[in-house]
């Protein structure tokens, strides 16, 4: 069991792929198969999971939200079920005013969503996001303007119909001319372009949330019909103070605006930015999880193939065995040789699986805005994963050429 009985099991073991290549093929497939959709998915997930993790350090850390109720928890619905906002009042623009006057907090911005098709001359972008938000929205934000301005305090107050550009909207209605003063169609009423802003590039904006208008929340609620039953708040903690004595601060204020009891539950929730990074966690979590039943699988059916494959190659190699034990070989030289060629099998297999799949997901990310990072732990467990394989599909043929008898084999035609 030395390296040089390692090296030449190796290179048996290569020399039989060769020797036998579509068998080989076959037998090494399922455990490719398997082996590059684990590693494309880890690498795809990894590299979101990153994505993600930059973009809420660069909003801020100690960012939240205040919202209706908690829409990062997971919840299966069997029917018939009361909905979890059902008896949750809403957020109202005079709780952001209370939580402004708070000295742990730097600033509050409402915020409430709607779509509306924007167009300009001919020009006609559909489904645009239309976002509502106080005018302290820049602080929630990670960006700067590009073009023009922020629209102001009067703005808000009167509902004045202006609007705030993304780059990309403004390129697709625009192209290189500037669109600061010039009025659009948002949702049919007229709006005047004050500014355009570039958001931080990240995985957010490439899929298709780079499209979209910031205006007056008020006017959103005036003009769009934006719902105010689902208004929100984006709190800004202040710079000295941590983001637990933040949330603190504004739980007790809505719990006294809202004449809740001691021992009451909270009417409203309070949503930390790593909570996001928690619910992608979970979903991907359950993905990848079907993802590794499934390369189980193909590495089962690799197995397989793996254990004929030996079986075939000791029976081929029945006088040869006769011969080395003749010679003196022991029965744990034959079985360490024989797991070795297993060993090598499960590893080209896996190999080959990693590449595949490292690939495939470095492809995506250089054609699709999806980011994909190859993990180095995932492919040093893989590793050991086909070792272990190896050995398992391996022992049962390395047992049998151990016991075989030498005179017996000697006798094999």
């Amino acid at each position: 069991m030395n390296l040089t009985s390692a090296r030449e099991g190796v290179f048996i073991a290569v020399e039989a792929l060769r020797s036998n290549k579509v068998r080989s093929a076959l037998t090494i497939l399922g455990i490719v198969i398997g082996v590059a959709t684990v590693m494309a998915m880890a690498a795809i997930i990894t590299g979101v999971r990153s994505s993600i993790t930059g973009e809420l350090e660069a909003l801020g850390p100690k960012n939240f939200i205040v919202e209706r109720f908690d829409q990062t928890q997971l919840r299966v619905s069997h029917g018939g079920e009361r909905p979890p906002w059902e008896g949750k009042p809403s957020i109202t623009p005079q709780e952001a005013e209370l939580i402004r006057q708070l000295p742990s907090v730097r600033s509050v911005a409402v915020a409430v969503g709607a779509n509306a098709d924007l167009r300009y001359g001919s020009r006609e972008v559909l489904g645009v996001m239309a976002l509502g938000r106080g005018v302290e929205w820049p602080n929630y934000s990670s960006g700067d303007f590009v073009e023009g301005r922020n629209f102001l305090p009067a703005d808000e107050a009167r509902a004045t119909p202006v609007v705030v550009l993304s780059k990309q909207l403004k390129d697709a209605v625009f192209g290189d001319l500037p669109a600061t003063g010039k009025a659009v169609r948002l949702g049919g009423e007229r709006f005047l372009v004050v500014g355009v802003y570039q958001q931080t590039e990240n995985i957010f904006e490439g899929l298709g949330g780079g499209q979209w208008a910031i205006l007056p929340p008020s006017a959103a609620l005036k003009h769009l019909d934006a719902d105010r039953d689902w208004l929100s708040l984006l709190v800004v903690p202040a710079a000295e103070v941590t983001q637990d004595q933040a949330m603190d601060d504004v739980t007790a204020t809505l719990r006294v605006a809202r004449g809740l009891r001691p021992g009451e539950e909270n009417n409203f929730a309070l949503i930390r930015q790593e909570a996001f990074l928690d619910l992608f966690n979970r979903l991907t979590g359950t993905f990848f999880l079907v993802m590794l039943v499934l390369s189980a699988i193909g590495l089962l059916v690799g197995g397989v193939g793996v254990v004929a494959i030996m079986m075939i190659s000791v029976t081929e190699r029945t006088r040869e065995i006769g011969v080395r034990k003749a010679l003196g070989a022991r029965r744990r030289e034959i079985l360490w040789q024989f797991l070795v060629e297993a060993m090598t099998v499960t590893m080209i297999g896996g190999l080959i699986g990693l590449a595949l799949g490292a690939g495939g997901a470095l492809l995506v990310a250089a054609l699709t805005p999806v980011p994909a990072a190859v993990p180095l732990t995932t492919v040093v467990a893989a590793m050991l994963v086909f070792a272990a394989a190896g050995i398992l599909f391996g022992v049962g043929p390395a047992v049998r050429a151990a016991r075989l008898d030498p005179v017996e084999a000697l006798r094999y035609e």
